[in-house]
């Protein structure tokens, strides 16, 4: 749990980290691939229970009749992208092993073009994603891995039919009507139809008091597999149909509004996908990492999987975002395109391929036995490296955005205690200079070149030490805030002009000083509403812009005589992790 919350570690990493460790590598506890012949196959329904779960479930969690008012976005996001990134992918395993043919490499390409829905859904579904994550993005992400999962069965079926038939038309026959007409359209239309009807039938219940909240929940699972147990018996696309079904059964939202707030469903996938991730952990094929009889070595496996990561995606996303709605600009598209994990689905196509191929010998005699051979040991190296990659890129934005802050915060404090220009100007590439009066000696000179001039060492700076949560606005002797739209930060008043000094005295300030207590901040109580909307409407990054919030405050006037030198005044904002760090 700590590593969820804090360290935005899902069970993506977690899960296959555990199952290396007891897998037959390290403590040997668990070996999948010592069960002999059984083995493809258990994989195979271990890996489709746990993707048409995921599947369904993000169908269900789907606003109302999402796919249709997103469907261009979704669309280009989804076929085009899928199309390049299959294309891109085998020219690249067709240059690096010698003994794959182009058609072989795009069967293997296929297993790699979908986007993992269990790999997205705990990246933009976890704490970090939805607090820097915004909503549309993260939806359009999850419908899309969605359903490019069922769409990888068209890019399989085409390579796999060219490399088992004899004559190309054959293969494109075959490959129009049982990969497009039989599995994904058939498919399609045969989930949706479960999922309104069940949609329909459970309406009815409720409204006669058979079904109650606790059984809406307990069918969140149960539909899940039938829909993938009646689209599998008959062999069309179970997956795809689970994604329909889902997204049918939620279309008006009345199934989503009976399990909202129920937490049993999202337990029930969180178990299915820590145990999906421990039984990849432990079946990956370490030793087949190093197959130099079929041309596999670990550097060809590397320089694949690097190619994988910034090729496949981010090329399309950053070509293709302007015409998908829900992404607004390249930085929303470089993070659709980098967050495309491969896992379950890439096993699962790929054991299903394995499945539709002969047993290779050893060595392999044709292309078709050299295809069986290698087809896993390339997906899962790139799975791993996914699981890596996409799985610890959240902890380390955070790593990195935490370490990016407690430096700022540092770096600004100093810089406040050594310089006299305002915090709020630190940032600004090239400071504007800023007028002095000849008779003020002991004012601030001029900024120019990013330095402030020193005052008099007569005279030493005061600090105005201030919480983070106040805001103090000091204006010296001859010099004046200018006014919004004026050129310039201060510009010069004359000499008999009195100090007029802004502050948020807090209502026990002068009990703290007859106390004796000079160094307690006056400020401790929070302050009304509309001075706190002062205080924070500048407050940008570490940036301070007091001139904003003046209009809004009411200030108390205490008035000084021109004749009484004034220092330079200097503000020192303490931020509260410097706090912290003095307790």
């Amino acid at each position: 749990m700590y590593s969820r919350l804090e360290l935005y570690m899902n069970e993506v990493v977690l899960g296959t980290g555990f199952g290396v460790l007891m897998g037959p590598h390290c403590a040997n506890i668990f070996d999948p691939r010592s069960w002999g012949d059984q083995t493809q196959r258990i994989t195979l329904e271990s890996m489709r229970v746990v993707l048409a779960t995921g599947l369904f479930a993000i169908g269900v969690e789907l606003p109302r009749s999402y796919l249709a008012d997103h469907a261009k976005g979704l669309l280009i996001m989804v076929v085009p992208t899928m199309a390049f990134g299959w294309l891109i992918v085998a020219s690249i395993i067709f240059v690096l092993f010698e003994p794959i043919n182009f058609v072989s490499s795009l069967a293997i390409a296929a297993c790699l073009t979908p986007t993992d829905p269990i790999i997205c859904a705990a990246i933009v579904g976890g704490k970090f994603a939805i607090k820097h994550v915004p909503k549309n993005l993260r939806l359009i992400l999850s419908a899309e891995s969605a359903a490019n999962d069922g769409l990888a069965y068209p890019f399989l079926s085409i390579s796999l039919y060219l490399t088992l038939e004899s004559t190309l038309g054959g293969a494109f026959t075959k490959w129009f009507v049982v990969g497009w007409l039989y599995q994904v359209i058939l498919g399609t239309v045969l989930g949706t139809a479960m999922g309104l009807g069940f949609s329909k039938l459970m309406k009815v219940a409720h409204r006669r008091g058979l079904i109650d909240r606790e059984s809406y929940v307990s069918q969140f699972l149960a539909l899940a597999v039938f829909t993938i147990g009646v689209c599998s018996t008959i062999g069309t696309d179970d997956l795809l149909a689970a994604f329909a079904a889902g997204s049918a059964i939620s279309w008006d939202g009345h199934f989503n509004t009976q399990i909202e707030n129920e937490v049993f469903s999202s337990v029930i996938d969180l178990v299915l996908n820590c145990a999906g991730f421990i039984y990849i952990g432990a079946w990956l094929p370490f030793t087949a990492f190093n197959s130099p009889e079929l041309g596999i070595t670990p550097w060809r496996l590397i320089v694949l999987f690097l190619a994988v990561i910034f090729l496949r995606r981010i090329p399309a996303m950053l070509l293709l975002y302007p015409w998908v709605p829900e992404i607004a600009d390249w930085r929303e598209a470089l993070f659709s395109g980098h967050f495309g994990g491969m896992g379950v689905g890439a096993i699962f196509v790929s054991t299903l391929a394995l499945t539709k191929l002969p047993v290779p010998n050893s060595p392999p005699q044709n292309q078709q036995e050299i295809l069986a051979a290698t087809i896993q040991t390339i997906v899962s190296f790139v799975v791993l490296g996914s699981i890596l990659i996409h799985g610890l890129s959240i902890p380390f934005f955070s790593a990195g955005r935490r370490i990016h802050s407690r430096t700022v915060s540092i770096s600004r404090t100093w810089t406040s205690r050594t310089t006299a220009v305002p915090d709020w100007l630190l940032g600004t590439s090239t400071l504007p200079e800023l007028p002095v009066p000849p008779s003020m000696p002991g004012s601030i000179g001029h900024v120019a070149g990013g330095r402030a001039a020193p005052a008099s060492e007569a005279d030493p700076p005061v600090k105005l030490a201030v919480d983070a949560d106040v805001r103090v606005e000091a204006q010296e002797v001859g010099h004046r805030a200018a006014p919004p739209g004026e050129a310039g930060l201060l510009e010069p008043e004359h000499e008999s002009h009195r100090l007029r000094r802004r502050t948020l005295a807090a209502p026990d300030a002068g009990r703290h000083a007859s106390q004796g207590d000079p160094g307690r901040h006056a400020a401790e109580t929070e302050p009304p509403a509309h001075e706190q909307d002062c205080m924070l409407q500048g407050l940008n990054d570490g940036h301070e812009r007091v001139e904003s919030c003046a209009p809004m405050l009411q200030p108390e006037e205490t008035a000084v005589s021109a004749d009484v030198h004034t220092p330079p005044v200097v503000k020192t904002v303490r931020f509260p992790e410097d706090e912290t760090k003095g307790q």
